[in-house]
């Protein structure tokens, strides 16, 4: 009997092991799967050198994607490891054809660029600029574009008038060239550890706690006048970058403009 008992034991953790490869080649076959379709998946991030861009191409390459960027700058100027995975690019999009060659194969575009200055300068950089890049990646075939906007702050949207003019005027340009194939991010204050030449800011000292505190308020309390638009909560610049890609490869996702909340919702 007790011999028999052996047998069983033996028999039964033969399948617990058999069972236990079988599911750990399924999820490595699974994996595989995952990651074969997303390298076919090729990103142009525009501005990818800077705190929010540089956050995104880390998170596609993270995912196995192919990445590219393109700034007036060229490559970053940090030292990570990441920077070597990048193919970096050196165009101006107010000179539309500097775009052209870093197009080339791209299934998905990011773009980041914006700026502050007076009305005119931010018109030219959160407007024209993207403007530019939108309409020659739907002439090169690009499937999906993606822009980090940004979120309405009542009054406030008055005293850099030109940031948020350029802005919603970009946003129109994608809904109108890409249809359900654009995504607009409004996030509000985006924190995380933010590089200035050799220092490192720490946004989140402020910004993480804000957030706790801010988003667990209900939704309404943004509407409110004058003081609804500062409460709305702050954003991880690592959920930002997790929501840009997810909606640059997941063909699911949701088209359209994305507030804070649902980017909480997906960067998590």
């Amino acid at each position: 009997m007790f011999r028999s008992l052996v047998r069983t034991g033996s028999q039964a953790s033969s399948s617990l092991v058999t069972m236990s490869s079988i599911t750990k080649r399924g999820n490595e076959r699974l994996l595989s799967e995952i990651a074969g379709s997303h390298s076919r998946d090729k990103i142009l991030v525009l501005g990818g050198n800077g705190y929010v861009g540089s956050h995104i191409c880390k998170e596609a390459l993270r995912q196995g994607l192919s990445v590219s960027s393109l700034s007036r700058s060229g490559r970053s100027s940090l030292h990570d490891s990441w920077v070597d995975d990048v193919t970096w690019h050196q165009g101006d999009l107010l000179s539309p054809d500097s775009l052209k060659p870093a197009l080339e194969g791209i299934t998905s575009v990011i773009s980041c660029v914006g700026g502050f200055g007076s009305n005119s300068h931010m018109v030219k950089i959160n407007g024209t600029a993207n403007i530019n890049a939108v309409k020659a990646a739907a002439e090169q075939g690009v499937k999906r574009f993606v822009y980090i906007s940004a979120a309405d702050f009542g009054v406030i949207n008055n005293l850099i008038r030109g940031y948020f003019e350029g802005k919603r005027a970009t946003e129109a340009e994608i809904l109108d060239k890409f249809g359900n194939r654009g995504t607009v991010l409004r996030p509000g204050f985006i924190h995380g550890t933010r590089q200035v030449g050799s220092i490192k800011l720490p946004l989140s000292l402020i910004g993480a706690p804000l957030e706790m505190v801010l988003k667990l308020l209900p939704k309404e309390v943004t509407k409110l006048p004058l003081i609804g638009p500062l409460l709305i909560p702050p954003v991880n610049v690592k959920s930002v970058a997790g929501t840009a890609v997810k909606a640059a490869v997941d063909p699911e996702f949701a088209s359209g403009v994305i507030d804070v909340y649902r980017i909480l919702q997906h960067g998590h």
